[in-house]
């Protein structure tokens, strides 16, 4: 494992394989120069965070798999945004920014004051940044030595957040920027693979990837990106607070296998 203020890296204990997951969103931390800012109530559970992705996510360096996670949480800067804010859907939905404001339920973040640009640049420059340097630096690594790398972007959401999108979530969402962010036969393995449970699956609806996959993605030069939304509540309690170890233990389950084939694909 390898410690920065900005992120974890977790290098497999195995045989190294020709994939990187991605989980920016699972950072609870606040740097101490601008904790005070936020509203204390809010920061002590950290609503939109990824709960517990890595987590879920742990049997990855026993498959020879790289990991880098967030440590700090996307309140702070979320790392799957634009830097300069372009936003990733046009059709009404709410999105927060690339320093966000408001939780996704709207409610304001801060106590007093927004975060003006010099801020935001400096957020940038010292959180935003060396993530995905390092994330670049990782795929080329590995893009180097296999001749072609898969990035895996891990996330989850609430079941229901209708500021978002009307409707519950279907439990598993698997993006891949229309198909242009990874070749088809990876997609393919994908998408057969998760769909061979009990989860309901959906493809590109109503997420494609965020700004990691979208950016890092190009399969005509050996670089795949895929992401996976999942419903928290598939592997956490009713409250979607706590890690559920049942739930977990089918939802780890069916990403091992989908990972295993992957791996044989790529080999």
């Amino acid at each position: 494992m390898q410690n920065n203020p900005a992120f974890q890296i977790l290098y497999p204990s195995t045989k190294k394989v020709p994939i990187v997951i991605s989980v920016p969103h699972c950072g609870t931390q606040f740097p101490k120069e601008m904790k005070g800012s936020f509203k204390q109530e809010l920061i002590k559970f950290p609503d939109d965070t990824d709960w517990f992705v890595d987590r879920l996510y742990d049997f990855a360096s026993e498959l020879g798999i790289t990991m880098i996670r967030s440590e700090y949480s996307r309140w702070v800067i979320d790392l799957n945004r634009d830097p300069e804010s372009k936003p990733l859907y046009t059709d009404g939905r709410i999105i927060t920014d690339l320093v966000p404001k408001t939780t996704f339920t709207g409610k304001p973040l801060y106590q007093n004051g927004e975060p003006d640009e010099n801020e935001v640049q400096r957020r940038i420059e010292k959180y935003y940044k060396p993530y995905h340097q390092k994330l670049e630096e990782l795929l080329a690594e590995i893009k180097s030595e296999f001749g072609k790398v898969l990035l895996w972007e891990a996330h989850s959401i609430r079941e229901f957040v209708p500021t978002i999108h009307p409707d519950k979530f279907p439990d598993l969402i698997l993006g891949d920027a229309d198909e242009t962010s990874a070749s088809k036969d990876l997609i393919s393995i994908a998408l057969k693979n998760l769909g061979n449970s009990s989860y309901q699956l959906s493809h590109n609806s109503p997420f494609k990837g965020g700004h990691i996959t979208r950016k890092f993605g190009d399969p005509e030069n050996g670089v795949h990106a895929l992401q996976l939304e999942m419903t928290k509540v598939k592997y956490m309690d009713d409250g979607e607070v706590n890690y559920d170890e049942d739930r977990a233990g089918k939802m780890r389950g069916i990403l091992r296998s989908t990972f295993e084939e992957l791996i044989r694909s790529l080999s």
